[in-house]
């Protein structure tokens, strides 16, 4: 019997590596194991996850694993890959003398990895980062550059349920944040109402004094 597709995609995401990159062309990893699941995409598009990631995948959907799909996988020779085709793992680094303080980088990371303030110093939370690399075309002064992965740091291999719980967080911090601001764009559109309602009722109040005036001449 045939798992349903919500269980298939669970069981596809758990395969990925939790990057959270976009390589795929999906906004995450689990976006692309739910395509997986639903068949409107092919198991060879995460290079994070290399070669063997191809095969967990293809044999979790009962397919014969296809070679790396060279629309996604790297080409530049610059982009180190392992010898199972899957890239180096990485980290960014942010040099703090050119860093100008634009935020942009803070709102892209997936994994809420990069910590600061506009107009304030950034900073990577060395650990979570998932080398996504998302955060280097936003960055207006190419102040972030993409390092491996220090031995020092928790093995990336091991950080996928991490990254999968920040995603996670991320992502329903973001739902909580548009509804405030959706809710304070209410709470003000409401006081400017009832500001013009009272404005209304004084300018009516006046009206009627002066018509009762008109008709009452002393």
């Amino acid at each position: 019997m045939k798992a349903p597709t919500a269980t298939l995609a669970t069981r596809l995401d758990a395969l990925l590596p939790q990057t959270q990159c976009r390589r795929c062309g999906f906004d995450g990893c689990l976006p692309y194991a739910e395509a997986l699941a639903a068949g409107s995409s092919t198991p060879n598009r995460c290079p994070p996850g290399g070669i063997a990631t191809i095969a967990a995948l293809s044999e979790l959907l009962a397919t014969p694993p296809p070679r790396p799909d060279p629309a996604v996988w790297p080409a530049d020779p610059q982009i180190a890959l392992d010898a199972d085709q899957a890239l180096v793992p990485t980290v960014a680094v942010i040099d703090e003398d050119r860093c100008i303080g634009c935020f942009k980088c803070v709102l892209v990371c997936p994994v809420d990895a990069i910590i600061g303030a506009p107009k304030y110093l950034h900073t990577v939370i060395a650990d979570d980062c998932s080398g996504c690399d998302l955060c280097l075309p936003p960055c207006p002064v190419d102040c972030i550059q993409m390092v491996p992965r220090p031995a020092t740091l928790s093995p990336a291999d091991a950080m996928a349920e991490r990254w999968r719980s920040l995603h996670r967080a991320r992502k329903a911090r973001l739902v909580r944040d548009r509804e405030s601001r959706d809710e304070a764009r209410r709470q003000r559109r409401g006081e400017l109402l009832a500001r013009q309602a009272q404005g209304y009722d004084i300018a009516a109040a006046i009206a009627r004094a002066r018509s009762r005036k008109s008709s009452n001449p002393p």
